[in-house]
């Protein structure tokens, strides 16, 4: 795919408690596979992919961000720059869901910019061993003015759709993201002067 196509690069987050299933959905996003024995993450994974939402194309970078306490000094600096940042939990573990606020807390702190698209995704329901109710993640992302969704990366439930949606919402967001300054596909250019996020292409 040529890169002077490419409208812009998103920088997504994926954070939430270790052992929810984070990996396991970049790994079925970017690469549509499934590994039941995915090891946990140290430090900071890294994936790019090249999305087209509502016939524009983009280029995710997904940052993975390990849920373990000894490493969290490593990710304050992850967060900076971040548009989008998708909170994971596991349906089938209650105290991971009640960890949510100290994360959307974390993003506050670390995060650069306060507009950025916020989505709590609800992983794992493919288990028959349910903690928390769709309306108990309904009712949390509505107060916390975030968007909503659960997934399984198991079965590729809702991922897809997960990753969508805060793409769609960033491109929505004015001033959250700017273009890319190269290429002759695209007429980039002539927009320059209009702000990010409202062009009528």
């Amino acid at each position: 795919m040529q890169q002077d196509n490419i409208l812009a690069t998103f920088k997504i987050l994926i954070i939430g408690e270790s052992g929810v299933g984070k990996s396991s959905l970049m790994l079925r996003f970017t690469e549509d596979d499934f590994d039941q024995d995915q090891a946990l993450t140290i430090g900071v994974d890294f994936k790019t992919k090249i999305v087209e939402v509502d016939n524009l194309k983009v280029k995710l970078a997904i940052w993975d961000t390990a849920g373990q306490e000894r490493f969290r000094t490593l990710t304050p600096s992850y967060y900076r720059d971040a548009q989008g940042a998708i909170l994971v939990y596991d349906v089938t573990k209650k105290d991971t869901f009640q960890k949510l606020e100290s994360w959307l807390n974390e993003l506050e702190i670390y995060g650069t910019r306060n507009n950025m698209a916020k989505m709590i995704v609800g992983n794992k329901i493919d288990s028959a061993e349910r903690a928390v109710s769709r309306d108990d993640g309904f009712r949390f992302a509505k107060r916390h003015r975030t968007m909503f969704i659960e997934t399984s990366a198991k079965t590729n439930e809702g991922v897809r759709d997960a990753f969508q949606e805060v793409v769609r919402k960033i491109i929505e967001t004015d001033g959250l993201w700017e273009r890319n300054e190269y290429g002759d596909g695209l007429d980039l250019q002539s927009n320059q002067g209009r702000s990010p996020g409202s062009c009528s292409c």
